[in-house]
């Protein structure tokens, strides 16, 4: 299988910062890769690279068999992690004139912007200035443009923020078809979760540095379950008598229910079968660590403060 992206030693720098630091990576066609890690890690900064946006200052990168995005533009689609659309312009003209920047056929690009606008529920602010529409909304205008050329690569940076829970559903939906439908996908960050509902292969950046690139399957496979969640059947438990098990490092109360961090090693089963001695309860289950969890324990060294880093993973997004 050929690759859509190759990046070989890759750097850049901003003055005495570098923001991305010999990266070496490749993306094979078909795939849905999420580049994940906190705002300022250098995921936005590896796009816009890959785009030919900014220029490395060492290492080399292809994108389509092309030594780069410029080579290759309308063979790609692109929503920047910033906002924009021409906001004088109608909306209807706005996706004609990018459908035909990007080489789309003219004889049915009418055709398909009145059928992208009706799926993502704007069939009725085609004739609208940009600007008269929300947030939201001009969002998945945006969403359209990227994809109304049926690009070989679609690239998408923070792609679901500010959307509310609805439209992020339906954004998600429209991503998955377009991956069904065998285009390669990037996939950008810094909300985990979302990319472990969407994506096949995980790239973890870290301070400019690649710290993990495996598929899901695999790092669910390398990160073994660390935490059971258990419901007591007394409301009024101690979780000092789940802490006194052997296998149990500490245990915390969370919403009526009691979370035991286990301790490196740790057999689940056997941890499971010392709680259930110890007390009776109404439920018991294993909690398996999420993305989130393995960054932080990739960066942290299983130390550190991880109420910092958890709190940077979910802070507003920005441009580094």
């Amino acid at each position: 299988m050929a690759d859509a992206i190759r990046i070989e030693g890759v750097t850049k720098r901003f003055g005495p910062k570098v923001a991305v630091n010999h990266l070496d990576l490749a993306v094979p066609e078909g795939r849905m890769y999420g580049f994940i890690g906190p705002n300022g890690a250098g995921k936005t900064t590896t796009i816009r690279m890959i785009m030919s946006i900014l220029f490395p200052d060492d290492g080399t990168l292809s994108v389509l068999g092309r030594k780069s995005a410029v080579e290759s533009k309308d063979r790609i689609g692109y929503l920047p992690e910033e906002r924009g659309v021409y906001r004088k312009m109608k909306v209807g003209a706005f996706l004609r004139y990018m459908g035909r920047l990007k080489g789309a056929d003219p004889s049915s690009l009418s055709d398909r912007v009145d059928q992208w606008l009706e799926r993502v529920g704007l069939a009725d602010v085609a004739k609208k200035k940009c600007e008269e529409l929300s947030k939201g909304m001009q969002q998945k205008v945006q969403f359209i443009s990227a994809v109304l050329h049926e690009p070989d690569l679609i690239i998408l940076d923070e792609p679901f923020s500010g959307l509310d829970p609805v439209n992020m559903r339906l954004l998600r939906d429209l991503i998955d078809e377009q991956h069904n439908q065998g285009r390669t996908i990037i996939f950008s960050t810094h909300v985990m979760h979302q990319a472990e509902t969407l994506c096949d292969h995980i790239v973890m950046i870290h301070n400019g540095h690649k710290v993990l690139d495996s598929t899901l399957t695999e790092i669910r496979q390398r990160y073994d379950p660390r935490s059971i969640v258990l419901e007591p059947m007394d409301a009024a438990f101690d979780v000092r008598t789940i802490e006194a098990i052997g296998e149990v490092r500490r245990a915390e109360a969370l919403n009526g229910k009691i979370e035991a961090h286990l301790v490196e090693g740790a057999d689940p089963a056997s941890a499971m079968r010392a709680i259930v001695g110890a007390t009776p309860v109404a439920s018991i289950e294993v909690r398996r660590p999420t993305l989130e969890d393995v960054f932080i324990d990739i960066v942290s060294g299983g130390g550190g403060d991880e109420s910092q880093l958890r709190a940077a993973l979910r802070s507003d997004p920005a441009s580094v």
